[in-house]
């Protein structure tokens, strides 16, 4: 048991992570029916812009640049946290507004416009930072390993996942606990009436998917370090986010968390016993799921099951 905790630890740090990569993607599909497939692009766009920001040429006036260059880098990793989702939300934003021109039509062209919006974003990440790696500079305080049964684990990861348990805390917070998450689980109910009760539909998306954005680049900067900074990481993020929802049940907050935590404990074992069906053991679950329980763990009942 002693040798097996190590590895069921590590499962769970990466189920957190994966949890954390599907919040903003569940919440948009929750509320707006709509699959956004550029999610894992912008994930890649909040690494990318987060590694500038932190990086030695800081895209700012040269009086600025060289003084935000004299800061500590735990302070400018702590700022960059809250700057870069909010440049990336401004991309979401744009997004959104194309997508207006979708609602209410078949869902294929919300599909097809957010699936060309990923490879817009991954193009100009391409044109912007080339096609080489970067690492994401991180405090010294949260670097480092130590040895753990027979695991030498990364100091980075237990910090990954306390804070991907922090913000998935404050995201329930707000989902439960507030008159904004009520009114998205009543869009995601009946849009039709939250429109009869006077509230702006349109704004709400927007709020939506913005917050998802920024959900989506806070998730690239935490991972970064641990998964690299590429131009296709977005991809590498997108597949898992897509399976940990449909595992978890479309729309529901719990769902996605214990399905991302049952594809982390599945990818971790097998990691660790049998490297190579590691990333085989998610998509396996998946099916073993899905064949009993169309609409996923906590999801609703659909015309699959009927």
């Amino acid at each position: 048991m002693f040798d097996l905790l190590p590895h069921l630890l590590n499962g769970l740090t990466l189920g957190l992570l994966f949890a954390l990569i599907a919040l903003g993607f569940m919440l948009i599909v929750g509320l707006m029916e709509q699959i956004n497939l550029a999610h894992g692009s912008l994930f890649a766009l909040g690494a990318y812009v987060a590694m500038q920001l932190t990086g030695p040429r800081p895209p700012l006036p040269a009086d600025l640049a060289k003084a935000w260059l004299t800061l500590p880098l735990g302070w400018r990793y702590a700022a960059t946290l809250v700057i870069a989702p909010v440049i990336v939300s401004l991309v979401g934003m744009l997004i959104e507004l194309c997508m207006r021109r979708t609602y209410g039509k078949d869902p294929l062209y919300g599909l097809l416009l957010t699936f060309g919006a990923a490879m817009v974003i991954e193009e100009l990440i391409r044109l912007v930072w080339g096609t080489r790696d970067y690492v994401l500079q991180v405090p010294s305080a949260i670097n480092g390993g130590f040895l753990f049964g027979d695991l030498i684990w990364s100091t980075y990861r237990f910090y990954a996942a306390g804070i991907a348990a922090g913000i998935i805390g404050l995201v329930w917070l707000l989902i439960e606990k507030t008159s904004f998450g009520a009114t998205v689980k009543a869009g995601a109910h009946d849009s039709e009436i939250v429109r009869a009760l006077g509230i702006n539909l349109s704004r709400l998306r927007l709020l939506v998917f913005v917050f998802g954005t920024m959900l989506a680049a806070i998730a690239g900067i935490i991972v970064a370090p641990i998964w690299g900074i590429r131009p296709h990481m977005g991809v590498d993020a997108v597949i898992p986010a897509f399976l940990v929802i449909v595992l978890g049940g479309v729309g529901s907050f719990w769902g996605a968390v214990v399905a991302g935590l049952l594809v982390g404990l599945c990818v971790g074992l097998a990691g660790a016993y049998a490297s190579e069906w590691s990333l085989l053991s998610m998509y396996i679950l998946l099916v073993a799921v899905v064949t009993f329980r169309a609409r996923g763990l906590w999801g609703k009942k659909s015309v699959l099951e009927a």
